[in-house]
Order: structure tokens, then sequence, then C-alpha cells
């Protein structure tokens, strides 16, 4: 449907301004399930994001989440925040919840830590928070996105990832969400998380 500046568009019962241009920003924080395919258009794939996020403005992913892995997906129409979240220079922080089926022993989680040589990638993870937080449960925090990194990491020690779940990107943090569900990022969350970006934004 065609709409004009005069428009005024509701959507879920909120306000959705300049719809018709540019210019405002949408930032979605959105609950990807486990079993869902990272891409705007995949015909082997099951399921994708769209399948879930019916949203009247084009948007799409800051970062990726493996088909096996579930939590927090940023979503926006903001192509300079995605560029600028996805570049490994800002160490931009990720926060994850991972369970495996056997524990790294405190040797092996100090080199988790320090950083291992993935041969598979040719480098070396950076530095990393990693904290057992419960039988064969870790809270990680990464400030890199290499491909299938954890799965890879905790595979240097024969260990096998069971659940991956990502709760924090940034200042961006899941909560409560349920999987499938999304929210809008607005207001003092949405500026911080463009201040962290390196961005500003007009209120």
């Amino acid at each position: 449907m065609k709409v004009s500046d005069a428009d005024i568009v509701e959507y879920n019962g909120s306000r959705v301004k300049n719809i018709s241009g540019t210019d405002e920003k949408h930032v979605l924080a959105f609950y990807k399930p486990v079993g869902v395919t990272v891409t705007e258009k995949d015909e082997h794939a099951k399921y994708i994001v769209s399948d879930y996020i019916d949203y009247p403005v084009r948007l799409t992913y800051a970062g990726r989440l493996d088909k096996d892995s579930e939590g927090l997906l940023i979503m926006t129409n903001d192509g300079d925040l995605i560029n600028a979240m996805m570049k490994g220079a800002h160490r931009h922080e990720k926060e994850y919840i991972v369970t495996v089926n056997k524990e790294l022993t405190p040797e092996q989680l100090d080199r988790f830590r320090d950083g291992i040589f993935i041969k598979e990638l040719g480098q070396k993870t950076r530095k990393c928070v990693a904290e057992h937080t419960g039988k064969n449960t870790y809270r990680l925090i990464l400030t890199q996105g290499l491909n299938r990194q954890i799965r890879r990491m905790f595979g240097y020690f024969d260990i096998k990832v069971k659940t991956l779940k990502r709760i924090r990107v940034m200042n961006i943090k899941l909560g409560d969400l349920k999987p499938g569900k999304w929210r809008r990022i607005m207001d003092k969350e949405l500026r911080d998380l463009y201040k962290g970006a390196g961005l500003g934004i007009n209120d």
C-alpha cells in the first residue's frame, strides 16, 4: 500500500513515523529459534527469519547465528549501523550461554580464555570471558564473530556444543523475549546502541 507523509500508519498499536521515507531508523531485537536459517532467501531452508517478522519496513540482520543456535539477532534498515556493528576491529561484545557434553578442565578453560588457534580459519581467537556457571554450562563474552567460533573453540578440546544461546549484543539484551518473538528498540536503548557503534542518531 502506498503512503505519503500526510498519512498516519500504526503497527500493533504503535505509530510508525516517516514510513514513506528512509530517514527513520528501525531496529528490532529478535529471538531467533533453533532451526531458523539467518538468510533473506533460501529455497532449501525450512524456516527463515522473515517467516517470523512481519514488519512494514524492509529489514536485514546485523550479524548472524547459525541454524543450530538461538537467541538475540539485531534487525535493522540502517546499513551504517550494520557496517559499524559488523566491523571486528570495533570489538563489540556479544554474550552467550552455552551447554556442552563435557566440561573443560581448569587448564583448558585458561587456554580457552587466552585464545585458541583455529586451524580451519587460520587464525587465533581473541581473549574472551569464559565462566563455568553450572554443570556443563558456560557464560561467554566474545569480541569477534568468526564462523562457528564457539563450536570450533570447544571442538578444539573434543567437546561438543549441545545448546548455544546469544543473550546480549553490545547493550541490547535478549531479556524475556520468547523464541520467534521480537521487540522494537527505541529511546535511550537505541541511542546507547548507536553511541556504542560510534554513530549518532537524531531523536
